[in-house]
């Protein structure tokens, strides 16, 4: 189980792929303002969707040929049905990833501990505010017990550390950095912030309006000290040590720090789209092969392995975010897989 295997996906810049965010919908029981709006309806058509056969499919090829890291994510992944019986049969497959999963937590308080004992081994839970006013207003939901409920939940499961990623947003929530820290230390969360990318379905995101690394460094900083944590390797989160440490803190700057010449990451749509990148206008369609009758066995999975390497070969050497030309994907990050 996670055992360090060779891997032959390798771009043509050396980077070695092991990691894989697999999107189970793109279904969600929120509204975050910076992710999809409050009447937001395109959803993908539902015989669009990877089967779980056919998802299965997928991965065990995929681990086959050095994919060690596997994470669900949606949209919430907890809205899919079976999703237990997902986490159980990637635990089950010859070359078992490691499974994490990022949610956010509302279903965790029933499903952490069947999850847990499925084979999933940590959770990632998004949560920008303590405020339970605020939390409604930024998710138009009234669910902050829920969210807080279900953190408690995946770490009474043994779902460690359970990470809390948040995003800061000026003149929305910005005042509360030092607050999210203060509480993830007394809770022992692990928290990291994000900076809000260009993924919403409304398109309302703007680099003027956008909360930096450097931003979110000079507000904690002024409460506690931060100190860089060595050896990030192929890590979305810069870590520092609080105050010293053990503790950290993490900071994933995709805008303003790009970490791509490191990334070893691909991503699978619920729809059966494989992706190079977060942030790619290119999409490679694998449900086709998956689906295509005329093929045997072998051959489905041989077709599925070429797409992988044509995928991880093509992918450019970083995402564009800071060029002029760079375009906003079509598809917002629900649809993508976060």
């Amino acid at each position: 189980m996670g055992e360090l295997r060779m891997s032959s996906l390798i771009d043509g810049f050396g980077r070695v792929h092991r990691d894989l965010r697999v999107s189970l919908t793109d279904r969600c029981n929120l509204r975050c303002t910076y992710c999809m709006p409050a009447d937001f309806s395109d959803w993908i058509p539902g015989d669009h969707l990877l089967t779980t056969d056919e998802l299965m499919l997928v991965l065990d090829v995929a681990t086959s040929m050095g994919i060690d890291g596997v994470r669900l994510t949606g949209g919430e992944p907890l809205l899919r049905p079976d999703i237990v019986d997902v986490v159980k049969r990637i635990y089950a497959l010859p070359h078992a990833p490691s499974i994490s999963l990022t949610t956010n937590a509302l279903r965790l308080t029933d499903l952490a501990q069947p999850l847990a004992d499925a084979g999933l081994q940590r959770v990632n839970v998004s949560l920008d505010t303590l405020d339970r006013d605020r939390f409604k207003a930024l998710t138009h939901r009234d669910r902050f017990d829920d969210v807080i409920a279900g953190i408690e939940a995946a770490k009474a499961a043994g779902l460690l550390p359970v990470k809390v990623n948040s995003v800061l947003m000026r003149g929305v929530n910005d005042d509360e950095a030092v607050a999210l820290l203060r509480h993830a230390l007394d809770n022992g969360w692990n928290l990291r912030f994000i900076e809000q990318m260009p993924l919403d379905a409304g398109g309302l995101w703007a680099r003027p309006k956008m909360i930096t690394a450097d931003d979110i460094l000079e507000m904690l900083s002024a409460e506690f000290t931060l100190t860089p944590v060595e050896g990030r390797g192929s890590a979305p989160a810069e870590e520092f040590y609080v105050d010293g440490g053990p503790a950290t803190v993490g900071i994933i700057a995709s805008v303003s720090r790009p970490f791509c010449a490191a990334c070893d990451r691909l991503r699978l749509t619920a729809d059966g789209q494989f992706r190079n990148c977060l942030f790619s206008a290119e999409e490679t369609d694998v449900r086709a092969v998956v689906r295509d009758t005329s093929l045997d066995d072998a051959a489905r999975r041989e077709g599925i392995e070429q797409i992988l390497h044509q995928v991880t070969r093509s992918k450019l050497p970083g995402h564009g975010i800071n060029d002029a030309s760079f375009i906003q994907p079509a598809r917002p990050m629900s649809a993508i897989g976060g």
